[in-house]
This record gives C-alpha cells, structure tokens and sequence, in this order.
C-alpha cells in the first residue's frame, strides 16, 4: 500500500490517548506523522523539566499544561490534524464521553490504578472498541524483552515487568520504544 492509500485511510480516523506523558505524547506524534486525522488527548498535568527525558516536549514549555503543549508540538508537525484536547483528570464518566468517538483508545498512564481504571472502562462500557496500554517501560536494555500481547480487545505493549521507582526511572529510549509500538499497532489494526 502507498503512503497517499495509508493517509487517505486514516485521515478518517480518530484514535483517543488518555495521557499525555512519556507514552502518550510521543505516541501522539508518530501517528501524527503519520496522518492520523483526529487526535483526542486527555491529561491534567503540567511539564515539569524532569519529563524532558522522556515526553515530546521543550524547554520552553515547562509549567505549561502538558495537553496544550502536546497540541502545540503536533500543529507545528502536521497542521492537518485535528487534535482536540481536554485538560481533565479522567474517571469512568467522563472517559466514555471523551473517547466514546474513537476507533482505538491507547492508555499511557504512569499510575497503576489509572491504568486499571480506564482498561476496565473500555473493556466494560465500550465493548468492541480496541484499547492499547503500555506495560513495563521503566530504565534501559533487555530489549528482546519488549513485545505485544493481545488479550480480546486489549493490547499490552511493553515488557510487563519493570516498573518505575527511583532506582529504575523511565528513560527515554524504552520509553519511545513502547510508545512507537503502541503508535504501531495502532497502524497495524487500522490498515488490516
């Protein structure tokens, strides 16, 4: 398939990303690169320079609300995406009625009951829509480690092994990894 028939394809499609840190923002821009036609983002926290190790952000945009920056970041990659942005701490309701028009939701929340919580609200209230979440992303190496597991309508990207702490941060090299895998499996039931 050429790249025009990939961009007509999914200039038509809105993919949902419920948050927008290491994960999210950088998954948000490859599919932007890409020509995903609609973006909707959901976050509430604001760039700190600690997240410039990882998340797609800038100098310059520390203290700003991680949601508007990320929507900065991917006009000024592709001005033809539509990204709608809510700066909102997500829960059951408000989730279904944010991402209830998306095609895929893809999970990038650090906190593990967060993660929890909007799996088990796409699985629940919105049967049969795919959801994509990031497993195991902390520190560095193992690289054969990384994989995708599908398990119904969830995908889980990562190593499923390493957690974060302060011995075994998240860096930006496994990091971007997952979140290009997540941004790839994306594609891959998309285009299929």
């Amino acid at each position: 398939m050429k790249f025009e028939q990939i961009k007509n394809i999914l200039q038509k499609k809105t993919i949902g990303i419920a948050g927008c840190g290491g994960l999210g923002s950088n998954c948000a821009v490859a599919l932007a690169r890409v020509g995903v036609g609609k973006l909707i983002i959901a976050d509430f926290d604001v760039v700190e320079k600690n997240n410039l190790n990882r998340q797609y952000y800038f100098f310059n945009q520390i203290g700003k609300k991680k949601v508007i920056a990320l929507k900065d970041n991917i006009k000024i990659i592709n001005s033809e995406v539509n990204v709608r942005a809510y700066d909102i701490k997500l829960n059951p309701k408000n989730l279904i009625k944010i991402f209830s028009s998306c095609d895929i939701i893809v999970e990038a929340f650090d906190l593990a009951e967060m993660k929890q919580m909007i799996i088990e609200t796409v699985l629940s209230e919105m049967p049969g829509k795919p959801i994509i979440s990031g497993l195991g992303v902390a520190g560095w190496g193992d690289n054969d480690s990384i994989k995708t597991r599908q398990v119904g309508d969830l995908y889980i990207c990562g190593d499923e092994k390493t957690e974060t702490s302060e011995n075994m941060p998240p860096m930006a090299p496994k990091v971007g990894i997952v979140a290009n895998m997540q941004a790839n499996l994306v594609l891959e039931i998309l285009l299929s």
